[in-house]
């Protein structure tokens, strides 16, 4: 079972009732019945108990042994046993390919207000909405940004992305995810990796609920290099967990809804998808409590770099630069010295997206809030805000604490990021987002240093 302590507070009052196996892209191996994986192969001529062998490969078979993803599956059912796919027509705010056509352009600061909860029944898959992105999932080249919101359960339905692999960050209310590999509760100040093609149904224990996305199109998460911090720090691999084997042996009718080159796909079948009994392999779901980071700063002087603050990274095939990093900014001391502490001002060649999932954000005061979003664009000038900043100028710098009761995130990408049109339109754009800087004081003196 996941276990808390005062130095790392569970992130919901409510505890997780689910068992985990502990560690980042091991080998796992998992059995809801005794001896139900086959021993010594992967494909007897009968499977224990009746059961079928599936692999589900995350990358080519060729994929040198290091970076080499799959796993087996030893279900009830072949999950080709479905009916044809049809276009989903529930949810037309779901956008894979951005082009003109797709979405729009602008290098403008923008700000969202917290995204709105419905008031009607609405579930995962239809509370979806992306906000922008990048790239065609059909080259598997860029990313999509999505947020949601939900106020019931998945009912005897499964999402899985044909696109790429998921990220998810929930900002209000537990997830209650089933997956075919088992069970995940994701809190608040937790996230969860759902890869490319597994099948999962979010139930919502808590009622309304809202949370970020981030989805890759090509390459997988992993733990960013470590360098000469050492062996230790940042996310630790032992605190993460995937789940372990359970099913559901029922025949009843279900949908499952394919994201496939941005679109929306559904097919029915009759029983449920979750009825793999035993699995083993290193291609699975996890999760990861954002309260076990390991932050890492400056103990003399300077603010710096966001880097430190990475949880995982999607790398490119340019060395040091990410499709995609996940980075947080967790309360933490401050120390440095004779420094201008809050985050400097910046241009920057990657795009940021940021989101607050508890807390005031540290360079941010006022219309930052929880359930709210940010984009700074390439090279779009961004900073601190003029009270941040008249603040960080005259303080008494003595070490102290920052950021307690805060967890703000970010996306950042090499990628140029186009909006859709439901971003882009958006009633609660924060359209006075740029005069947070413009009463910022000029005190450049010629006669004085």
């Amino acid at each position: 079972m996941s276990t808390s302590t005062k130095i790392h507070p569970s992130p919901e009052n409510a505890p997780d009732p689910y068992e985990y196996q502990s560690g980042f892209g091991n080998h796992f191996s998992s059995s809801a019945l005794p001896n139900a994986l086959p021993v010594g192969q992967n494909t007897p001529q009968v499977c224990p108990y009746g059961l079928y062998a599936e692999q589900l490969s995350g990358t080519a078979f060729t994929v040198g042994r290091s970076g080499n993803q799959r796993s087996w599956l030893y279900r009830i059912r072949p999950s080709v046993m479905h009916r044809p796919f049809a276009r989903y027509q529930g949810n037309p705010f779901v956008v894979g390919a951005f082009t003109d056509q797709t979405s729009t352009v602008t290098p403008t600061q923008i700000r969202w207000l917290p995204f709105a909860i419905p008031k009607d029944a609405v579930d995962f898959v239809d509370g979806l909405r992306t906000l922008g992105g990048s790239g065609d999932p059909a080259v598997k080249n860029g990313l999509a940004i999505h947020v949601y919101t939900a106020t019931q359960s998945m009912d005897r339905r499964a999402l899985c992305s044909s696109d790429g692999n998921i990220l998810l960050v929930p900002q209000q209310g537990r997830l209650d995810i089933t997956t075919e590999f088992g069970k995940l509760m994701v809190a608040p100040n937790e996230i969860a990796v759902i890869q490319r093609g597994m099948r999962f149904s979010v139930a919502m224990p808590d009622g309304p609920s809202r949370g970020y996305m981030l989805e890759v199109y090509d390459g997988h998460f992993e733990l960013p290099d470590l360098g000469p911090i050492g062996a230790n720090g940042l996310a630790n691999p032992r605190d993460f967990q995937t789940p372990t084997a359970r099913y559901v042996n029922k025949t009843e009718e279900w949908t499952i809804v394919n994201k496939f080159q941005g679109l929306l796909f559904a097919a029915t079948q009759d029983h449920s998808p979750f009825d793999v009994v035993a699995w083993h392999g290193n291609y699975a779901p996890y999760k990861y409590n954002l309260a076990y980071f390991n932050v890492v700063g400056s103990v003399s002087f300077d603010h710096i770099d966001p880097s430190v603050f990475t949880v995982l990274t999607c790398k490119s095939a340019h060395p040091g630069t990410a499709i995609a990093d996940f980075v947080i900014f967790p309360p933490r001391f401050e120390v440095q010295m004779g420094t201008f502490r809050p985050p400097y001002f910046h241009r920057n060649c990657m795009s940021e997206f940021m989101g607050l999932i508890h807390g005031s954000y540290e360079a941010k005061r006022g219309k930052f809030l929880p359930g709210g979003a940010s984009l700074h664009s390439t090279m779009t000038p961004h900073g601190p805000d003029a009270a941040t900043v008249e603040n960080a100028v005259a303080r008494d710098l003595q070490p102290g604490r920052v950021a307690d009761g805060t967890q703000a995130f970010m996306f950042e990408t090499m990628f140029q990021l186009r909006l859709t049109e439901w971003a882009a339109q958006s009633q609660i754009h924060d359209t006075d987002y740029y005069k947070a800087w413009q009463t910022i004081p000029v005190t450049f003196n010629p006669d004085k240093i």
